[in-house]
């Protein structure tokens, strides 16, 4: 996204119910050339950041970049699939979990400085997506945040967007639900007794799957549909993270490179999905509206 168009954006949007901006859900943020300048405005308006990071810290490093974020961030999500090198590295490639290590406690130690300093503590988060390679080590994995201070663990379940990823799917066999619902009850014991601000490393996404594969968990309210607005690169507005809504298949709302945004989130083609997407096909059966989804 051309910087300008979020910075736009975000002087359109000032003044309302506006109260946190997600850089990115895809790709690394880190990487993008207006980060700096975003940061800054949202600081200004008197919002907040919330960042995910696959935690390689990219040009600055885990220190620098840990200071320039927890003090204008609500949350500092960092991807984490293994407590093992060997893990660690075949889930994101080629990733060495030492030098990762060592980023997250020097961004803990930012953020740390950054509340004494300020008075408002940034959270920092482990987000982990749950999977054939890692189900073992979830357990392990919640025992490592709590050790370095991390104060949540967010654990997805893996989502098959794409044959190939199929297999990995714990949902897929007994086998795999039974593993998962033994890592749920693991991961809950080795939650406690961390440094978060409640004691404990808090945990999200930890809700047992039913036992028959191919029995889904009831279906929520959508989390997403009239409480966040997502532009896309181009300046597209979609409704929700869905790769359908972002393809078009939830309909068009409009592009806020050329009408407002203000215009697009009141308007006439939100307002029906919002009303209606229980009968949508596509949000019967969306993933993010159960547990573990998003």
């Amino acid at each position: 996204m051309e910087p300008s168009l979020a910075l736009g954006i975000l002087r359109q949007l000032r003044g309302g119910p506006l109260r946190e901006v997600i850089p990115s859900t895809l790709g690394e943020p880190l990487l993008w050339e207006g980060l700096d300048a975003l940061a800054d405005a949202v600081a200004a308006a008197g919002l907040l950041l919330n960042v995910t990071t696959n935690g390689t810290w990219p040009g600055r490093g885990a220190r620098a970049w840990g200071e320039r974020l927890a003090p204008v961030a609500a949350d500092l999500k960092i991807s984490w699939n293994g407590a093992t090198a060997a893990t660690a590295a075949a889930i994101m490639d080629g990733l060495d979990l030492a030098a990762a290590i060592d980023g997250v406690r020097e961004v803990a130690a930012a953020r740390d400085a950054a509340a004494a300093r300020t008075g408002r503590r940034c959270r920092l988060s482990f987000q982990v997506t749950a999977q054939e390679g890692n189900v073992a080590e979830l357990a392990a994995i919640v025992r490592l945040a709590r050790d370095l201070g991390i104060d949540r663990v967010k654990v997805n379940q893996l989502q098959v967007q794409v044959p190939a990823l199929a297999p990995r799917a714990l949902g897929a066999s007994a086998d795999g639900i039974r593993r998962w619902n033994g890592a749920v009850a693991a991961m809950r014991a080795a939650s406690a007794g961390g440094r978060g601000e409640a004691g404990a490393v808090a945990l999200q996404g930890d809700v047992l799957l039913p036992e028959r594969p191919g029995e889904r968990l009831a279906a929520g309210p959508c989390p997403f549909v009239g409480r966040e607005g997502w532009i896309l690169a181009g300046g597209a507005f979609a409704p929700c993270p869905h790769p359908a809504a972002w393809s078009g298949e939830l309909g068009d709302f409009g592009d806020a490179s050329r009408t407002p945004l203000r215009e697009l989130w009141e308007g006439p083609a939100l307002r029906r999905l919002a009303e209606g997407y229980p009968d949508h096909p596509v949000c019967r059966a969306c993933p993010f509206r159960r547990p573990g989804g998003a």
